[in-house]
């Protein structure tokens, strides 16, 4: 009862009449924030504790961050500056536009086509020959190649050896010869000269001096570029030293190398010029053993084992 009655005025005095604001009561609830506030100390520990706490995870991070950067590749970044890059790209043009107008003048200008070359150490050839036979005529220089015409020259018979040097105008090309030296006339069918190794050249010039060597009822001319036997071109050089007045040698297939004794009316015939030492004394033997008794008309060493001769006639 006493708590309905208490109610019942509170209600009254709410409805008709203000209370007066307790002094007490507004201070307290003026300072809330201050009952509110935490000790100094707990402060300091709070604080301590969430700087320690940033710190661990400000470590984590850097420690992360140094990860990642030890992982990763590292990328160089390079400032360009875009007037250099313009101007790089200006003169790259322009060495591009240049190069190109000297490597088309290089492959058009008549200067650079080979018309002409210099020659030296021709004896028995033209110049004209030589170039004809290297083959170069209206090439263009850079086609020329050294090792190539080297190659064509020494191919030709009369042509023992040849250097080739490629250089710029005027004297291009610069060619020196060294030909073979004729050692015999060799006549089948038509005269070619002979070098001490047997290879056939073409006949120069008239050389008197040189021992001529024909060819008994040849089938066939011989060509230029062709081989006679090492042996036969050492036999007849052989027969030469040892007799200096023998001009001309005769040549037959089945006899081999001979000549013609004008004085004592025979001919002679030493196969192939192999052993021609030992076929000489067989041969000067024999004269002295028929002489006086009978004329031959050829005497044979093909074989200096078994010489034979055939007779003309018998002198009684």
């Amino acid at each position: 009862m006493r708590n309905q009655e208490q109610e019942s005025r509170r209600e009254a005095g709410s409805r008709g009449h203000v209370r007066p604001l307790d002094t007490a009561e507004t201070e307290e609830q003026a300072r809330p924030a201050l009952q509110r506030m935490k000790p100094r100390s707990q402060q300091v520990r709070h604080m301590a504790a969430t700087s320690a706490t940033q710190r661990r995870v400000e470590r984590r991070v850097r420690q992360a961050r140094v990860q990642a950067r030890r992982a990763a590749p590292v990328v160089k970044r390079r400032r360009i500056n875009a007037w250099s890059l313009i101007s790089w790209r200006a003169v790259s043009g322009l060495l591009v536009i240049g190069l190109t107008a000297i490597l088309y003048l290089f492959l058009t200008t008549e200067a650079f086509f080979v018309s002409s070359v210099a020659i030296g150490g021709e004896k028995y050839l033209s110049r004209e020959e030589i170039f004809r036979d290297s083959s170069i005529a209206q090439q263009h220089i850079f086609w020329v190649d050294p090792a190539d015409v080297k190659q064509r020259l020494e191919a030709v018979p009369n042509i023992a050896q040849a250097s080739v040097l490629v250089g710029w105008p005027p004297n291009m090309v610069q060619i020196m010869v060294v030909e073979r030296e004729p050692a015999l006339t060799w006549e089948q069918g038509v005269r070619v000269w002979v070098d001490v190794n047997g290879i056939v050249m073409k006949q120069r010039e008239d050389r008197p001096d040189l021992l001529r060597i024909m060819y008994q009822n040849p089938p066939d001319p011989i060509s230029v570029g062709q081989r006679i036997p090492q042996t036969m071109v050492d036999g007849a050089l052989q027969l030469r030293r040892r007799n200096p007045a023998l001009d001309v040698l005769l040549y037959d297939p089945m006899k081999g190398l001979g000549y013609r004794d004008n004085t004592r009316g025979w001919t002679v015939w030493f196969g192939t010029g192999e052993d021609l030492e030992t076929k000489l004394l067989v041969y000067n033997a024999l004269v002295n053993e028929i002489l006086g008794d009978v004329q031959p008309g050829e005497i044979i060493l093909t074989d200096p084992d078994r010489p034979y001769y055939t007779i003309l006639w018998r002198n009684d």
